[in-house]
């Protein structure tokens, strides 16, 4: 198993990040007999994409739903376990406030967000958060390009400058803190937090929006919320790496990505020194952003000594699907003289494709030699390299 820092990736100077998801309304504009969040795109709740993208993003603790009480049975059959609820008020800005406070002590910082905008990119989410590094809040917009009329009775009275205006986007990201003071002293009646954050005197920084981050507003969205998603206009991918190395020693056998191979020396190992499952699990946590095995699992623990790789391995894929990512596929190449793959590879492709639940088809696993030379040419050990790409669900 590859040894690791102590300590956690970085997740910036602004600590730790909740994201309240705002999806009390009744939506009545969109139509239909459920609210527009609980309406289905692409086989699944608006209000579901929308949480998804949260729960995936890497920097993103803990989410909060706020939901009308009367919405709580259309809640319970479709919101994952580990998704905090608060119930909504008669105004906005109450649900928002009730959000808010179901926030968890160790949260510094706050993304609001609007259920019903189930598209929003990752790079958006980024944008606003580099910004809270600077600034008490941060929202992401589109500057208006078309020009702007003023009119009544249908008619058009003037036209309007366009110069300095925007388009407003959520998520608004605030220092948490600063975002309730400004909430206990509005008077109610805001459009949105900024305006919320505005009257208290503090600044807000416009960040990068995208024109897929759209709200459903009216029942047309559905079809261009489709369209969306089914042209991948949207679509997360990553791609990660990894790579390990265990040294022979006595034994009588190797297990290389969950087959036993017969050999006359085994790997050494703090596990089962299953190289090319260690590196495959890396490539995943890589790919998330997650460090590599020994944060997860220390070697330093004995209770991991001579466990099975494959323990590891589902912890990874687990972890990319509670994040909201799908493995798309997996490369791994296993560096050494002896022993010969090719008689195991397939056997390896199966048992890699039963533990991770993958269609054998996405999965490759290969071997090539170092023609002789470095520590795998003198036979000294295996080295494995791998890549995992994972695709937003």
């Amino acid at each position: 198993m590859s040894k690791s820092e102590t300590e956690s990736p970085s997740q910036g100077s602004i600590g730790q990040i909740a994201a309240v998801i705002v999806a009390a309304g009744r939506g009545s504009r969109a139509g239909g007999s459920v609210p527009k969040q609980f309406q289905r795109l692409a086989g699944k709740a608006i209000l579901i994409h929308t949480v998804e993208r949260f729960r995936a993003h890497p920097r993103v603790a803990q989410v909060v739903v706020v939901l009308n009480p009367a919405d709580d049975m259309l809640a319970d059959a479709i919101l994952p376990e580990d998704v905090a609820r608060a119930p909504g008020g008669a105004s906005r800005d109450i649900s928002v406030e009730n959000g808010l406070a179901a926030l968890g002590p160790e949260v510094t910082h706050v993304l609001i967000h609007d259920g019903a905008r189930p598209l929003v990119p990752q790079s958006v989410i980024d944008g606003v958060l580099a910004a809270l590094e600077t600034h008490p809040g941060a929202a992401p917009a589109l500057a208006v390009t078309d020009a702007l009329w003023r009119g009544a009775g249908g008619l058009v009275e003037a036209p309007t400058p366009r110069d300095g205006l925007f388009r407003a986007q959520t998520p608004q990201g605030f220092d948490l803190a600063a975002i309730r003071a400004a909430h206990d002293n509005h008077p109610g009646g805001a459009a949105d937090d900024v305006e919320v954050a505005l009257a208290a005197g503090l600044d807000v920084a416009i960040t990068e929006g995208h024109e897929n981050n759209i709200k459903v507003t009216l029942p047309g969205d559905f079809a261009r919320a489709e369209a969306i998603l089914s042209k991948g206009q949207d679509m997360d991918v990553r791609l990660g790496n990894g790579y390990d190395v265990h040294r022979f020693g006595t034994g009588d056998h190797v297990v290389l990505c969950g087959v036993t191979v017969p050999h006359p020396r085994g790997l050494q190992g703090h596990s089962d020194a299953d190289v090319g499952m260690h590196a495959i699990t890396d490539a995943i946590y890589g790919a998330l952003a997650e460090g590599d095995i020994g944060q997860h699992f220390p070697p330093s623990d004995p209770q991991w000594k001579g466990a099975a790789s494959e323990i590891f391995l589902r912890h990874a894929v687990d972890l990319a699907a509670s994040r909201g990512y799908r493995i798309a596929n997996i490369d791994c190449t296993l560096v050494c003289e002896q022993p010969k793959i090719g008689p195991h590879a397939q056997a390896m492709r199966a048992a890699l494709s039963a533990i991770m639940g993958l269609e054998i088809g996405r999965i490759s696993v290969k071997a090539t030699t170092s023609e002789r030379l470095g520590f795998t040419g003198r036979e000294e050990g295996i080295a494995s390299i791998a890549t995992a790409t994972l695709v937003s669900a």
